[in-house]
């Protein structure tokens, strides 16, 4: 960061990683470190009360937005722990019933290796394929339920592709199997248009650091009507959020949380409006050249590029248009990892191949001109590439 305190930054675009809190989030959050500093369980005293007063307002805020009921918002660390709660404890609870769970090959790792574990835990687990796009087979997905099967969990839109899956359409499937359905929405809510009702959602995992809120603090959804989802805890201790996360409620975190989806959801149109213009206008700049998009042409969240320039290691691009632009290779949730993509391998792509991919995520705070710029700095990095590479 020192360099970046020496010259202008490079211009952000990697939104699918995570985003800056927004002004308006910081704003409301801030009373709730200093002044309403109080612990929501305390009811004994006004900070107390005024802190689980937030909490119940920013659950309500939270659930209207996204179709739910207020009990059935369930706060968590964010995402990952949202999966792993998911997965684990409708598994644990519903053992004597099925041990089978259905995901996919492309689903982030906070599910495959949740479901590695429940595998060495004895729980058989199936992982459906994909199609060039990146989409599971429907007839795939009836063929691989089985009176055993519990559970089924397939992402709503994926995190380095940007595919949408079907995901009415699996949970309808799902119902008509007597399976709970389970997605991981991190990257789909504020950018898409939820309703857990009517999109036949039983579980949904979600986050704020992905649509301009705090990190640290994410819900799941918990269905509590037709049908009503049962789960074990697979955190102990005070016995919050319905003794099903137990834990010292984050309300400043919950706070912003409530405000990152309000702003999201009241702005997603005139957001994606852009946001669409923007993709639009690099992939065709770059398929012009030779550049292939991965995953699918129209089922696609339209802030996400990803594209590849078969010949050129993604990681050049990247490193030669650091100063100017922070871009990615994929996802960032896997450390330092260096191994090929799985998602880009899943969709029949070779490992050489995979390398090649960049990922641009647009944001809320882009202009028009840094798009241009991204644009100048990339195809000029490929042309220098090109003749290092000949």
């Amino acid at each position: 960061m020192s360099e970046m305190s020496e010259q202008k930054p490079p211009i952000y675009l990697d939104s699918h990683a995570t985003t800056p809190v927004d002004v308006r989030v910081f704003d409301v959050m801030k009373p709730y470190f200093t002044e309403n500093f109080g612990n929501a369980s305390s009811l004994d005293h006004p900070y107390g009360y005024d802190a689980s007063i937030a909490v119940q307002l920013a659950r309500e805020s939270i659930a209207k937005a996204i179709g739910a009921n207020n009990d059935e918002i369930i706060f968590t660390s964010g995402a990952t722990e949202s999966d792993n709660l998911a997965l684990l404890g409708v598994m644990e609870k519903n053992k004597e019933k099925g041990n089978h769970l259905i995901t996919c090959v492309t689903e982030h790792k906070a599910i495959l290796d949740t479901a590695k574990h429940l595998e060495s835990l004895g729980y058989d687990v199936t992982y459906l394929p994909v199609d060039e796009f990146g989409l599971i087979d429907l007839e795939e997905l009836k063929s691989a339920i089985t009176e055993k099967t519990i559970l089924i969990s397939i992402m709503f839109a994926n995190n380095e592709i940007g595919t949408i899956q079907n995901v009415s359409q699996i949970g309808a499937i799902a119902h008509e199997h007597n399976v709970l359905f389970h997605t991981d929405a991190a990257q789909a809510v504020g950018h898409i248009p939820i309703d857990v009702k009517k999109m036949n959602i039983d579980l949904m995992s979600f986050s704020s650091h992905k649509i301009y809120g705090p990190k640290g603090i994410g819900a799941l959804y918990l269905r509590s009507l037709m049908p009503r989802v049962k789960l074990n805890s697979i955190v102990y201790g005070g016995g919050q959020e319905r003794n099903i996360r137990s834990g010292t409620l984050n309300v400043p975190g919950i706070v912003g949380f409530a405000k990152a989806v309000e702003i999201a959801v009241s702005e997603m149109n005139d957001e994606n409006k852009k946001y669409k213009k923007w993709t639009d206008s690099m992939l065709e700049k770059f398929a012009a050249i030779g550049g292939k998009l991965n995953g699918h042409p129209e089922n696609r969240l339209v802030h996400n590029l990803n594209i590849r320039f078969d010949g050129i290691e993604g990681k050049a691009i990247i490193n030669s248009v650091s100063k100017k632009l922070a871009i990615s290779a994929g996802s960032a949730c896997t450390t330092q990892n260096v191994e090929p993509s799985h998602v880009l391998l899943a969709l029949g792509l070779s490992e050489e191949q995979s390398h090649y991919a960049i990922r641009i995520g647009c944001g809320r705070f882009n202009t028009d001109d840094d798009i241009k710029v991204a644009i100048s700095e990339i195809l000029n990095s490929l042309e220098s590439l090109n003749k290092i590479r000949i």
